[in-house]
């Protein structure tokens, strides 16, 4: 799914690098970096395992963060999504 945000993506605070990690990884560290966010910062996530796009969208609702925009962009061994998620 790409995005208008793919164009102009939002501001972030925060990255976390999850290239390389399989499920429940991405998410873990997603869950410890959001911990360490304030109120209303954004964070940008790039990951490589295809599970996140079920994982972090189910993340976001169950703790009630935005996801501001997701976005994959091709890759020579397979696919980089990109997520931006607001700390509510």
């Amino acid at each position: 799914m790409n995005t208008m945000a793919e164009l102009n993506p939002p501001e972030y605070q925060h990255l976390l690098d999850a290239k390389g990690l399989m499920c429940p990884e991405p998410v873990m560290l997603l869950h410890k970096k959001v911990r360490e966010m304030a109120s209303g910062d954004v964070v940008r996530i790039e990951a490589t395992d295809p599970s996140t796009t079920r994982d972090i969208p189910q993340f976001c609702n169950m703790l009630d963060h935005s996801l501001l925009s997701h976005s994959t962009e091709p890759l020579d061994a397979g696919e980089l999504y990109l997520y931006y998620i607001k700390r509510r």
